[in-house]
């Protein structure tokens, strides 16, 4: 599975969830998905240095 298809699976159970705690967990999934990716993204486009500076 792909991070784009992981990320629309997540915002389909957020849509689709009425449990208060289940749509936290499921935010917070989300919200480490889409950093996840954006990093992925910049170290792509050269935005960011994928190696640590250490």
């Amino acid at each position: 599975m792909t991070n784009e298809q992981h990320i629309e699976e997540l915002r389909a159970e957020l849509r689709n969830t009425c449990d208060a705690n289940e749509r936290r967990v499921i935010r917070a999934e989300l919200d480490c998905a889409e950093a996840e990716l954006a990093m992925i993204n910049a170290e792509q486009d050269g935005r960011v240095d994928a190696v640590p500076p250490f």
